[in-house]
């Protein structure tokens, strides 16, 4: 399901004009970005969690060079649902 699927099925659902929909989608996901950035977690109750991840610094292989590079800690966004999404997902899987 792509961002315009999404617009078109809130809109036939609301009876909210695609326009204000989009805007209103495009919104919403600027705010969680604008979140994350300032290292601020969002918290959708019954839906899920935007948080940021710590990643450890770690060595890798350039296996193409056959060196050793070290990757710095960062910080990456994720995703973490909530229980009552996640089983709705596993029986609607199960289901099928």
């Amino acid at each position: 399901m792509t961002k315009a699927d999404i617009v078109n099925e809130v809109s036939k659902s609301t009876g909210v004009e695609k326009v204000t929909v989009q805007k209103t989608v495009e919104a919403f996901m600027e705010t969680v970005k604008t979140s994350l950035g300032k290292n601020e977690n969002v918290y959708l109750r019954g839906f899920g969690s935007f948080i940021v991840k710590k990643r450890a610094k770690k060595t890798a292989r350039n296996i193409s060079k056959n060196t050793t590079i070290i990757i710095p800690e960062h910080f990456i966004p994720a995703f973490k649902p909530a229980k009552v999404f996640v089983n709705k997902v596993k029986s609607n899987v199960k289901k099928k």
